[in-house]
């Protein structure tokens, strides 16, 4: 059964992935990220790492900065981080230090989520800033996205092992 999450956190889920679907056009793991204050979008990103060439190009750091930039200083006071796959622990120390409201995600990270799969900052209380924490929504479509992608991967890498062996 589905969980029934809020219209408004399936409406900026969906911006999410509509920005990972465009790190997936580039070649990049498909990793969208928006951040909403007052009900309007104030940034975007999705994952450069691959383009950029540095390791700080995740989805949210980029949304993060963009609504920085937007909002005109660094605390985003009663804003909403929704990413399509739950943040690591640098993207959520990045909204903690932000004050960032509430984080929405999608797809859980057990391997480095840090929203309650394998860490937990926004709850943990050793920060000076703490978070409220929604997960699962539209986790279905945000999984097959990244499922998509690393299948097409795994056929390229296969496709370029058979040609190697002709």
């Amino acid at each position: 059964m589905t969980p029934d999450f809020a219209a408004e956190d399936m409406r900026w889920m969906r911006e999410a992935l509509a920005e990972a679907e465009l790190a997936a056009a580039e070649g990049e793991v498909p990793v969208g990220a928006v951040l909403v204050a007052g009900g309007i979008l104030r940034g975007r990103g999705h994952n450069q790492r691959e383009r950029g060439r540095d390791a700080t190009l995740h989805a949210e750091m980029i949304a993060i900065r963009n609504a920085c930039g937007n909002m005109g200083g660094w605390r985003l006071p009663e804003a909403t981080l929704y990413v399509t796959l739950e943040p690591c622990p640098m993207c959520a120390g990045a909204a903690m230090n932000a004050r960032v409201d509430r984080i929405v995600f999608g797809a859980p990270d057990p391997k480095s989520g840090a929203c309650g799969s394998v860490l937990d900052l926004p709850a943990s209380g050793m920060l000076n800033h703490s978070a409220v924490v929604t997960g699962g929504v539209l986790a279905e479509e945000c999984v097959a996205l990244l499922r998509s992608f690393f299948a097409g991967r795994r056929d390229a890498g296969r496709k370029g092992r058979e040609l190697e062996h002709d």
